[in-house]
């Protein structure tokens, strides 16, 4: 068995440890499939929970089970012991245990060198895990303190430990996502709500955006294994790379940011699919007629909207789907003062809780902080882009155009920080171009306090920012 898994993980070019990751990993579509017909709610929790650790033993091996258990124990402990402070409580247990890990396995570097271990699953878990302790603490609020998003993802009663533990590990989804709620995950599996039979009176197939989603996925694991041999991140310490031209470095930059997009895009499209066939990705219906299923909630990434986006504000909304919203309610939303609008400060603060959530590698830290910058920038552009009268159509063209042009350059010049991760090699590829992503965000925004566009000329709405 060993000498079959051995050969067929170089056949791929993984290790056995990786290939051992993906099988699981697959095997979470059929594992979800049957989760349709396990009969009754109890039995439905503890298929989901016994699943997930199963999952985790052979993917990972004994001990990342009680990896997991350590956050799980923790947030229901807080959620039992101390409901007005369970939230913060949890956060800080949480994330305090997932750093330490990180310190411990130096998870970055087996990711960078193809390996993997726990601690990938375990960043989604944490998310959960803190989802569910914040909303529980919501739910001793007065309706008139909360956001309509907290209202309805409160929880007035603590969930039964087997409900918790079955939406922790159900699906496989703490692999690689998607991040979703417990408010969610009860409904799903007790039936109500729009997973109600009667509602509408359809049942929703899952097959077709099933296929879908695994067709996605097998497309980009194909284009990432032709790409990669071509674009080794080993490239920017290589003395042939110092000798290219500017232009050249840009746009290899560029290439090494599109070709590790790619290993992402066929990650969450697998996640994606398993997901969709339990149930659980099912979020309404079209208004369409015959009205149609929407399977939004396990949709992580929008390909095109990442590849194409015309301003850097929209990434969030594209990529790594359900944790940007995560972030976005429970870190960036928080952080606002009541009365007041968010700023740089909540946008920085959240930005820096994703670096850390990923790992304490000085290329995540820049890379976020990067970000905070490119979407700062990008703002100051569109700002600027609708403050320009009709009759000027042209120049607004020509603006929007540089929004697209300045969120691919600063994008892709960012993203090397986070797949190369060591100080060293950061500021060594963005010394190599002379730090332009870093100096034209910060450009922008020095900017925007000389040129400032009149109030009257912003839209009423700003959906599309």
């Amino acid at each position: 068995m060993d000498l079959a898994m051995e050969s067929m993980a170089a056949s791929i070019g993984v290790s056995v440890a990786v290939l051992r990751f993906l099988l699981c990993f697959a095997a979470t579509i059929p594992v979800s499939f049957l989760w349709r017909f396990v009969p009754g709610r109890f039995a439905k929790n503890l298929y989901a929970a016994l699943s997930g650790v199963l999952l985790s033993y052979l993917s990972f091996g004994f001990s990342s089970n009680l990896h997991f258990l350590v956050p799980m124990l923790l947030g229901y402990a807080s959620m039992v012991l101390f409901r007005r402070h369970c939230g913060i409580i949890t956060f800080f247990l949480g994330f305090g245990y997932l750093i330490g890990c990180h310190v411990y396995y130096m998870s970055g570097d087996a990711w960078k060198e193809g390996g993997i271990d726990a601690t990938g699953a375990l960043m989604v878990l944490t998310l959960k895990v803190i989802s569910c302790a914040i909303n529980y603490n919501d739910g001793m609020k007065k309706e008139e303190e909360l956001s309509e998003t907290q209202k309805k993802n409160r929880l007035i009663k603590l969930p039964s430990i087997i409900e918790y533990f079955g939406y922790c590990l159900c699906c496989g989804s703490h692999f690689a996502g998607p991040v979703y709620e417990m408010k969610d995950y009860l409904d799903w599996t007790e039936r109500k709500g729009i997973w109600s039979p009667s509602e509408k009176g359809l049942s929703p197939s899952p097959y077709g955006a099933t296929l879908r989603a695994l067709l996605q996925a097998a497309f980009c694991m194909g284009l990432y294994l032709y790409l990669v041999p071509q674009f080794p991140l080993s490239r920017f310490t290589d003395p042939l790379y110092q000798e290219w031209g500017f232009w050249k470095r840009l746009g290899y930059q560029y290439m090494s940011g599109f070709t590790a997009r790619w290993k992402y895009y066929f990650i969450w499209s697998l996640s994606e699919a398993s997901i969709i066939i339990s149930g659980l990705g099912f979020s309404g219906w079209t208004e369409s007629s015959p009205p149609k299923p929407k399977w939004d909630r396990a949709k992580n990434v929008d390909i095109l909207g990442v590849e194409l986006a015309k301003s850097s504000v929209q990434l969030p909304l594209v990529w790594n789907i359900q944790v940007s919203t995560w972030l976005r309610h429970y870190v960036y939303e928080r952080l606002v003062q009541k009365g007041k609008k968010p700023g740089f400060f909540q946008l920085l603060a959240t930005q820096t809780v994703s670096a850390v959530w990923h790992g304490l590698y000085p290329g995540y830290i820049i890379f976020f902080v990067q970000s905070a910058l490119m979407i700062a920038g990008s703002r100051v552009i569109y700002r600027w882009q609708q403050a320009i009268p009709p009759k000027m159509s042209l120049f607004k063209n020509i603006l929007v155009l540089f929004n697209f042009a300045y969120t691919l350059l600063v994008l892709n010049y960012s993203c090397v920080g986070f797949m190369v991760l060591s100080l060293h090699e950061t500021l060594a590829s963005y010394g190599s171009v002379y730090y332009v992503g870093t100096i034209i965000p910060i450009a922008l925004i020095l900017l925007s306090y000389v040129i400032k566009p009149a109030k009257a000329a912003r839209p009423k709405s700003r959906k599309d920012e």
